[in-house]
């Protein structure tokens, strides 16, 4: 948690919505569905007259299953003080059927609830842990379901393959055509060649996420500092005319 202009903090669940009329008090209306307004929050446990102000805060307010998570949800928009960031989250902390989520528990529940499938939810954190552009634009791609309409790709081909060779065998006296399992034999080698290539990738997803080791060798002064700096457009080792400084 550090300083910034602003802070989002997000209550998913049934009593989301709950928690958000607790805060802004009573006689103040909530925002309507998917509608930014701002409200002042309090903090709960307060005599009327004398509730202590949390912040001038920014409210958005989703209904299930328009959200992220599927569930009613709300996000606080608020300035990103530390303090303030602490002062919230306790208040909605000392309110019943409220509490911290568990680390990746927002994405599990979008996939729980059916808003996602689990590459999608892998790509999230591909996502959020992007430290390149790469690296960013699969992420993206994986989460608008690219490898998921792959798959849903083979599974329907295979599917129908499958029925193909079931009628073959289950109905072998109806009028079938002779040639029925040979007309869908390029089908299996294309599904198969496909399969095999996607595999066969060098790893090439998995060096994208996570990056590659390299080791640079040398006789002392062969130039191996100024080689990285040069790769890396950066001074990152030291340069030195004398052996060992590196």
């Amino acid at each position: 948690m550090g300083r910034a202009g602003v802070a989002v903090v997000r209550a998913s669940g049934p009593h989301a919505h709950t928690g958000a009329r607790a805060l802004i008090g009573e006689g103040v209306q909530l925002p309507s569905p998917r509608v930014a307004a701002t409200r002042i929050l309090w903090a709960p446990d307060h005599v009327a007259s004398k509730r202590e102000k949390i912040d001038h805060a920014m409210i958005v307010i989703f209904k299930g299953p328009h959200s992220f998570t599927g569930e009613d949800c709300v996000e606080y928009h608020i300035h990103g003080g530390v303090v303030i960031i602490k002062t919230l989250l306790d208040a909605l902390a000392r309110q019943q059927h409220h509490r911290m989520a568990e680390p990746g528990e927002f994405t599990r529940r979008a996939f729980e609830n059916g808003k996602m499938d689990l590459t999608e939810a892998e790509a999230v954190a591909d996502l959020i842990h992007a430290e390149t552009e790469v690296q960013q634009r699969q992420a993206l791609m994986q989460m608008e379901g690219g490898l998921s309409r792959l798959y849903d790709g083979w599974k329907n081909r295979l599917a129908h393959i499958l029925a193909m060779m079931e009628a073959d065998l289950d109905f072998s006296d109806q009028d079938l055509p002779d040639d029925l399992l040979l007309k869908i034999k390029p089908d299996v080698s294309d599904v198969l060649a496909e399969m095999t290539t996607h595999l066969n990738d060098n790893r090439r997803g998995e060096l994208l996420r996570d990056g590659i080791k390299l080791v640079i060798l040398g006789a002392p002064n062969a130039g191996k500092s100024s080689l990285i700096n040069l790769l890396a457009q950066r001074d990152v080792a030291i340069v030195s005319p004398h052996a060992g400084t590196t």
